[in-house]
């Protein structure tokens, strides 16, 4: 049972419990029984099942190891990068934001005071967890360095041609009362609207991106604030794209002559393939990092324990 607990087979698992239900108190040599070695190895399903299950068994909870570690050291000390278990989303700064949360998920999932606080070294988990993901932190930061400066870079991009744009209007100006010449036009409305979005989200998405280049990168920041800043740095450069290239085909519009205007809109929406390509490559990157800031990816331990 316990190297299925280990590889995470919770069916194998719970048909080992159904036939022999005393198999929960087993342990390994290193004296881990089945719930340390499911935090381990980070097998997220089998502990679920094993709160669902087991939480009122106290002593399967309050277990340590031959070297005093319990549940919250075990989970805090699984972390060092050259053999690390990995969690499914890319880019080692999020990987940090599901460790914390992770951990938090395993310190929540019983009463406060509940689990060992010291090991035989003396140490707290808090501290493990610091010094085991020191190397997590810093790839974590040269990962949200590179990816914040590669985006700024797009961001100021478009901010100069945004502006540039908005500056210089179709038509021309009226010279006696400095109206655009081609105000009443449909196309001219999209265009000055487009435009200033543009603008607008472009800069957004620059003060986001240089916000996290300046950031202190604690281990703490990698829950919610840098991946927050990194979320809106993207959502403001995804729309200043779509809005430039709207406000670059409505201004486009003015040259064309009217025989070949209709044909026009096939062309424009041709436009829209590399929004397109942008948007699915980075639509996984964008849907983990809305669900891991904004909600666990673990869910609720108490509502686990009891759903009611």
């Amino acid at each position: 049972m316990l190297i299925a607990a280990r590889n995470g087979i919770t069916e194998m698992v719970k048909r080992i419990l159904e036939k022999f239900p005393v198999a929960i108190y087993d342990s390994n040599e290193d004296e881990k029984n089945v719930v340390l070695l499911a935090l381990e190895y980070k097998q997220v399903k089998l502990y679920t099942f094993l709160l669902q299950q087991f939480s009122k068994n106290e002593s399967i909870f309050r277990k340590v190891d031959k070297h005093g570690n319990g549940a919250l050291h075990i989970t805090a000390a699984n972390t060092d990068q050259g053999n690390m278990q990995r969690w499914p989303i890319p880019g080692d700064a999020l990987q940090m934001q599901w460790e914390i949360k992770w951990n938090k998920f395993v310190r929540n999932s019983m009463p406060e005071n509940f689990f060992v606080e010291y090991n035989d070294k003396g140490e707290t988990p808090e501290t493990i967890f610091t010094k085991d993901h020191k190397n997590l932190v810093k790839s974590g930061s040269e990962w949200m360095s590179k990816t914040a400066e590669s985006c700024s870079l797009v961001a100021a991009l478009i901010a100069t041609v945004a502006f540039a744009t908005s500056t210089s209007l179709p038509g021309g100006t009226n010279e006696e009362n400095g109206k655009p010449m081609l105000a009443n036009q449909p196309a001219f409305r999209v265009f000055a609207v487009a435009s200033l979005i543009a603008l607008s989200f472009s800069v957004t998405s620059l003060v986001m991106f240089l916000t996290i280049l300046t950031s202190r990168f604690s281990e703490n920041n990698f829950e919610k604030i840098l991946p927050w800043k990194l979320l809106m740095g993207l959502t403001s450069l995804f729309l200043a794209i779509v809005s430039m290239i709207i406000a670059f085909c409505a201004g486009h519009f003015f040259v064309l002559n009217d025989s070949i205007k209709v044909a026009a809109f096939p062309v424009y929406a041709v436009t829209a393939i590399p929004i397109s390509f942008f948007a699915a490559a980075q639509f996984p990157l964008y849907v983990d990092l809305v669900f891991a800031t904004f909600a666990s990816p673990f869910g609720n331990p108490q509502n686990i324990i009891d759903p009611e």
